[in-house]
C-alpha cells in the first residue's frame, strides 16, 4: 500500500498547532479553576450573616489555609478583624496581602486601601496618613483624600486639611469652600488664644475669600471687636451677617443688643433686631428686643404675641419675670398662653422609656414593643426620673 505524502503535509500543521494547544494548557490550572470553593468559605459566611463573629474568623482561617492564594478570602478575613476591633490582625492580613509578589495592581491598591483603614480606626494617624497618601494616583485616590480630611479635621491639622480639600474641589469631588471657610475660623481662633491678632484678622479674611456667604467669620469678627471695646465696629460686621445669614443671627443677638446699649445706638439696632425678628420668629431675638425696649408693656405684648404662635417655656419664664417686676396680676389671656406653653413643653417628658433599648411610649408596657424585653420599662414617667 502507497503513502500518500499529502496526508504527513496535512498532518504536520495540524500536530503544531495541537502542541502549541496543549503547551498553553495547565491540566491543574483547569481543575483549581473547577473546583468549588472550600466548604469552610460558605460557612464562614453562613455565620457571619448569623452574627457569630467568633465563629465566622475560624471558619475563613480554615479557608485561608486551604487556599492561601485567594485574596478575596484574606480581605474578608481582614475586614472583619477590623469591624471587631482586632486591628493588630487586620493589619497583618492586609500587609501579607501587600508583601505578595503575584498581586495584581488592583488588588494591590485594594489592600493599601484596607491597611490604611485599619491604621485610621486603630488611632494611627501618623501610619494612616502615609498609607492614604501612597494612593495617591490610583483608583482609591478620591477616597483616600476624603479619608485624609477627616484625619486632620480630627488632629486639628488645619492647613493640611485646607491643602486636601482644596484638591478634592480641583479633581471635581464637589465643593469644600464651607469646610475651607470652617478651617480658617479655627486658627483664627488658635491663633486669637495665642494673642496673634494680626495674625488671627488674616485667617478670618481667608475664610471670607473662600466662602463670602459663610455665617462664622462674621461671628467670629463681631465678637473680637466687641472684646475689645469696638462696639460700633461690631455692630457693623453683624449687620453684614443679617444680610447674608439672618438665621444664624439669632446666635449673637444678646451681643448685638449690648454692644448697641454701650455704643448709644439702640434705635438703629432696635429697627434691625425688628426686622429679623419679622423673618425669624427666634426667641434669642426677642429677648434681645426687650434689651432695648424701655416700655414694659411693650415687652410683654410681644411676649405675649410670641406665646400666641410659638409656646415655649422661654417665652413663658419671660412674661413671668415681667409679670413680677412690675407687680402686675397675670391676665386672663395670658394665663392661657401660659398653660398651653407648659402643656406643649411637658407632652416629651409624659412618656416612660425603655431602660433597655429607649424605646418611648405614652403608655405603660410590660413588654416593651422595641425589644420585646419583659419589665424592662421603669414605672415612672421620663418628667419623674
Amino acid at each position: 500500500m502507497d503513502f500518500d505524502f499529502q496526508w504527513l503535509l496535512f498532518a504536520l500543521p495540524v500536530t503544531f498547532a495541537l502542541g502549541w494547544l496543549a503547551s498553553r494548557f495547565d491540566l491543574r490550572q483547569f481543575k483549581r479553576e473547577e473546583q468549588p470553593s472550600p466548604k469552610a468559605y460558605f460557612k464562614g459566611l453562613n455565620l457571619l450573616l448569623n452574627e457569630q463573629q467568633d465563629k465566622a474568623i475560624d471558619a475563613f482561617i480554615e479557608a485561608v489555609q486551604h487556599d492561601p492564594d485567594t485574596s478575596d478570602l484574606h480581605f474578608a478575613l481582614g475586614n472583619l478583624f477590623r469591624r471587631r476591633g482586632e486591628y493588630e490582625r487586620a493589619v497583618r492580613v492586609h500587609q501579607h496581602l501587600l508583601g505578595r509578589a503575584d498581586l495584581p495592581r488592583a488588588e494591590r491598591e485594594r489592600a493599601q486601601h484596607a491597611l490604611a483603614q485599619d491604621f485610621l480606626k486603630a488611632g494611627l494617624f501618623d501610619r494612616a496618613e502615609e498609607a492614604f497618601t501612597a494612593l495617591e494616583g490610583t483608583a482609591f485616590a478620591t477616597d483616600a483624600r476624603l479619608a485624609l480630611l477627616t484625619l486632620f479635621e480630627r488632629t486639628r491639622d488645619w492647613h493640611k486639611a485646607i491643602d486636601v480639600a482644596r484638591r478634592l474641589e480641583a479633581a471635581g469631588a464637589g465643593s469644600f469652600s464651607q469646610r475651607v471657610a470652617h478651617y480658617w475660623c479655627e486658627l483664627a481662633q488658635e491663633a486669637d488664644a495665642r494673642g496673634h491678632a494680626e495674625e488671627a484678622d488674616a485667617a478670618l479674611a481667608k475664610a471670607r475669600e473662600a466662602a463670602p456667604q459663610a455665617a462664622r467669620a462674621l461671628v467670629i469678627a463681631g465678637q473680637r471687636q466687641s472684646r475689645a471695646g469696638q462696639h460700633a465696629q461690631a455692630l457693623a460686621s453683624w449687620s453684614e451677617l443679617i444680610a447674608v445669614q439672618p438665621n444664624t443671627f439669632a446666635l449673637i443677638a444678646g451681643d448685638f443688643a449690648k454692644s448697641a446699649l454701650a455704643c448709644g445706638q439702640q434705635a438703629e439696632a432696635l429697627a434691625k433686631l425688628q426686622n429679623v425678628y419679622e423673618r425669624v420668629q427666634s426667641i434669642d431675638v426677642l429677648q434681645a428686643m426687650a434689651k432695648l425696649q424701655g416700655d414694659a408693656d411693650t415687652r410683654r405684648g410681644a411676649l405675649l404675641a410670641h406665646l400666641k404662635t410659638h409656646p415655649s417655656l422661654s417665652a413663658s419664664l419671660g412674661l413671668i419675670q415681667e409679670r413680677l417686676t412690675s407687680g402686675q396680676p397675670m391676665a386672663d389671656t395670658e394665663v392661657e398662653c401660659l398653660q398651653r406653653a407648659v402643656t406643649v413643653a411637658a407632652k416629651p417628658l409624659q412618656r416612660y422609656r425603655c431602660a433597655a433599648c429607649g424605646f418611648e411610649a405614652q403608655h405603660y408596657f410590660w413588654q416593651c414593643p422595641g425589644c420585646q424585653g419583659w419589665e424592662t420599662y421603669p414605672p415612672h414617667r421620663l418628667e419623674d426620673l
